[in-house]
């Protein structure tokens, strides 16, 4: 049997912050494999939002670490990550929807103090119909954010905490120690 191959310091260190972070009960976390194309080390994580019972985002965090160092990321850690969820139709069709999508996860990030550079990606908002054998349900709306960045530092837990803090805005969820009001049926309403 060969012996396990040793994970870089820098590499460890980070999967270990990631590890440690707990997000608030309605994401729920799952380590996932991979892709090993991307970077000699490679680390993800799965995540699904719950509202009501019903799954209404779902993201994915992705950390690359090349012991090397990539011209393009600044540093040898990256974190990619992809973040969808179903939308209202009337939200989805805004025009300030791309940008707002861009504000939750710079916001998300800043709030939990979580130090980075070399930050992109895209916000895409789709409205879907459906005809023919398809038809049936109303309209729908979904909003996709791909972003990467290089985080600064040895501790990524606040990046993780600023990505679920994105995995809730994108979900609709209310902050933290916030509950929603019932909504409310007008007098005689079935």
């Amino acid at each position: 049997m060969a012996p396990p191959i040793a994970l870089p310091e820098t590499f460890a260190r980070a999967v270990a912050g990631l590890r440690s972070v707990t997000c608030r009960p309605e994401i729920v976390l799952e380590e996932v494999g991979a892709p090993q194309r991307l970077a000699p080390y490679a680390f993800a994580l799965s995540a699904g939002v719950l509202r009501d019972g019903d799954e209404v985002a779902t993201g994915r965090l992705i950390l690359l670490h090349d012991p090397a160092g990539h011209e393009a990321w600044q540093g040898t850690l990256r974190l990619v990550t992809y973040v969808t969820a179903e939308l209202e139709v009337d939200l989805a069709s805004d025009p300030l929807l791309p940008g707002v999508g861009w504000t939750w996860l710079t916001d998300a990030l800043d709030a939990q103090e979580a130090r980075y550079r070399a930050i992109g990606g895209t916000v895409t908002q789709t409205l879907s119909t459906r005809f023919g054998e398809l038809a049936g349900p109303p309209a729908a709306g979904d909003i996709e954010i791909r972003a990467s960045w290089t985080p600064l530092g040895a501790d990524l837990a606040p990046h993780l905490l600023g990505w679920c803090t994105l995995l809730a805005s994108t979900a609709g969820l209310p902050p933290p120690g916030v509950t929603a009001l019932p909504t409310r049926r007008p007098a005689g309403a079935a």
